[in-house]
């Protein structure tokens, strides 16, 4: 062992064999320091601790074979330019051939007659048994051989020695990080300790110590992940200095044009529970396209008006802050509520006038977007923030918000369908309500997906729907056109008015002024419009329940979640609906899969399988971490084990103030900050 022990805040360069370039190297892989190193884990192990014969290779395919080389290699060119080299090996139950594509130094580096020990998969083909491209040492003189190998994430300049050699030095001179763990932990759960595991996981005795270690941390992970967020809703539990008198739900429901679902009544029930009680609501309403959020966010909103309290509602876009507008103006103000609007895109005259009915009490519920919590909007008597699409902003919005009221509950909607175990990560802070059933009447929308050579059939599709009075829209990836292969609403628009002049088009995107948007939408949705040719401006917030076919370009630039919502806004209302999705390319699982599925938070959990978590929504506001350890498409029972033991920490000890969570806090801390969270 080495004797100068180095702090884990060291970089690179204090290891031997560690120069500035090489440092670099490992920058590339997010490695800056020895503690980086340290969790720098291997991304799998090759198991070199038996040795096959020819004749009854492992049954996972690759394992090390003790061959003996019958003929010196042999080079020789094949088309392109490449090269090959072979040479024969055997062993005492058969022979094969050796191949090396575009390796011509092998031929210096193997002899025959000499003993070597090569790890590969063997393969049959026409010429017999044939390893190619093995991995290689000579017998007696190996590194790898006879034990389990980490395999490293690598970057092109660095190989797998330089790492693992740089790893088993840095375990013998750093101090290994302290446990954040409460002691005990680990031996209640059958983990091995945290010195023990860091050994393991890079220099395994075997595949299930391997297996232990990786299991170790990736709880490690999680449980400090789930205690941040459980610090967050414990300090969400604030109490209320007026809370709201209770009324009857019936009283709402008994009002609305329309029966409620079971589930409506059961997220009503839930979220009028909350805002009775003496502390602060902190709830997330999740559901599929079309479930009815509205109508549950109508009734919060309803009762903060019985109790003289107003109700603020923003959403992502100014598109779907009028619609809330006029959906909640239809349901309230035969109620005798008063709903108002504060967008940017006002005129100076409205919008003065809109700040001032919120700042006097003039409105009982205001919908609007960002404009909302921008300096100089202030609120009467705000006791319910709503946000809709929650994904779509930041923890700094919502934080924008509490601000302007710190007393008034929080309801946070989303359309995305996010499977239930990731929403606990992702919201882990909110109290979850699920609407996980459609409203009367919903159609099942038909999907297909086509190529490129079916478009012609497609749009004669959506004429035909048009002439037996149905509308459509067509969803391009574009606005303009830029990248070739790629659809563009302007572009798509031209050429379908010059193809299709019968047709009564519009344009819609993210580029048109907000009156313009507007008076599009206005015109589509009394049926002036035949087909609305857009972007995914579309994806949430449009109703109307005559679309009944939808053709979306490129398929194969969406995920499969956008795509779903993509296709919530038909079959909307009584005609047979359709959703066809064209793409550039070959059929994907992704594609099939939008096709089998209609429940969208089954859809959900096929994205996680196929995209996993850190791609789930396709950018970062969400805070989702980057695991080093833990893998939530495989992981989910560790992480419910993680979560119930977190809950029962945070119930104990909320701040994690004693000296035992002292680790654990600082960890905690560090990870809500990481996050764009804010701890109490």
């Amino acid at each position: 062992m080495m004797s100068d022990p180095l702090p884990l805040s060291s970089p690179l360069t204090a290891l031997s064999g560690i120069g500035s370039k090489r440092a670099a190297l490992f920058s590339r892989l997010g490695v800056f320091c020895l503690r980086d190193l340290l969790t720098l884990f291997p991304r799998d192990y090759e198991d070199r601790t038996n040795i096959y014969p020819l004749s009854a290779p492992p049954e996972t395919g690759r394992g090390c074979f003790r061959l003996t080389l019958a003929s010196d290699p042999q080079t020789s060119r094949i088309s392109g330019g490449r090269t090959v080299v072979r040479a024969r090996a055997f062993d005492d139950t058969g022979s094969i051939q050796i191949i090396f594509f575009n390796r011509p130094y092998i031929k210096n580096q193997l002899f025959r007659g000499q003993e070597y020990i090569f790890y590969g998969k063997p393969e049959r083909g026409y010429g017999g048994l044939s390893l190619t491209n093995p991995l290689f040492e000579k017998e007696g003189q190996g590194r790898a051989s006879g034990r389990i190998v980490p395999v490293y994430p690598l970057t092109e300049g660095l190989n797998r020695y330089v790492v693992e050699n740089a790893v088993r030095e840095a375990l013998e001179r750093c101090p290994l990080p302290p446990d954040p763990l409460p002691p005990g932990m680990d031996r209640e759960l059958g983990l091995p300790p945290r010195e023990r595991a860091f050994w393991d996981i890079h220099f395994p005795p075997s595949l299930s110590k391997a297996r232990m270690a990786l299991k170790r941390f990736a709880f490690e992970e999680l449980f400090t992940f789930c205690c941040a967020f459980q610090r967050l809703k414990a300090g969400a539990r604030t109490p209320l200095k007026r809370p709201l008198e209770a009324l009857p739900a019936e009283d709402f429901l008994s009002l609305l044009p329309f029966e409620a679902t079971s589930a409506q009544k059961k997220a009503i029930s839930e979220a009028f529970s909350d805002m009775t009680s003496p502390y602060r609501m902190n709830r997330m309403l999740q559901g599929d396209v079309g479930s009815g959020k509205t109508a549950v966010a109508a009734a919060c909103a309803w009762l903060c008006a019985k109790n003289g309290r107003q109700a603020v509602i923003m959403a992502p876009t100014e598109i779907l802050a009028r619609q809330h507008q006029k959906t909640f103006d239809s349901l309230l103000r035969p109620m005798g509520i008063r709903v108002g609007l504060l967008v940017s895109s006002m005129a100076a005259g409205e919008k003065r006038q809109a700040l001032e009915l919120c700042r006097s009490g003039g409105l009982d519920i205001i919908c609007g977007t960002h404009a909302l919590i921008q300096k100089g909007v202030e609120f009467y008597d705000p006791a319910l923030f709503i946000i809709d699409e929650q994904h779509r902003f930041g923890v700094g919005q919502r934080s924008a918000l509490y601000k302007k009221q710190p007393d008034a509950h929080m309801l946070v909607m989303s359309a995305t369908p996010i499977p239930r175990t990731l929403s606990l990560i992702i919201f882990g802070d909110l109290d979850l309500s699920v609407l996980d059933s459609l409203p009367k009447g919903r159609q099942k929308v038909q999907t297909y997906c086509v190529g490129r050579d079916k478009r012609l059939r497609a749009l004669n599709f959506l004429q035909k729907a048009v002439s037996e009075g149905g509308q459509g829209y067509i969803v391009c990836p574009l606005i303009e056109d830029g990248e070739s292969g790629r659809a563009s609403a302007e572009s798509y628009f031209k050429e379908l008015s010059s193809y299709m002049p019968s047709l009564r088009l519009g344009l819609l995107h993210g580029r048109m002024g907000a009156l313009e948007k507007e008076r599009v939408m206005e015109l589509f949705s009394k049926g002036e419009l035949d087909v609305l040719v857009a972007t995914t401006v579309i994806e949430v917030g449009i109703d109307v329940p005559n679309a009944c076919i939808m053709i979306i370009e490129n398929a194969e630039s969406f995920g499969l979640s956008q795509l779903h919502q993509l296709r919530g806004r038909v079959g909307r209302g009584q005609r047979e609906s359709y959703c066809i999705l064209i793409r550039n390319g070959p059929r994907t699982a992704r594609l099939d899969a939008l096709c089998r599925i209609n429940d969208g938070f089954l859809i959900a959990e096929e994205d996680l399988k196929l995209r996993g978590p850190g791609d789930f929504f396709g950018h970062r506001q969400h805070g989702l971490p980057e695991f080093k350890a833990a893998d939530l498409s495989s992981d989910m029972d560790l992480f419910r084990t993680a979560l119930e033991r977190a809950q029962a920490l945070i119930k104990k000890d909320p701040t994690l103030s004693l000296p035992e969570n002292r680790l654990l806090r600082q960890e905690a801390d560090r990870l809500i900050k990481d996050g764009g969270g804010k701890t109490n």
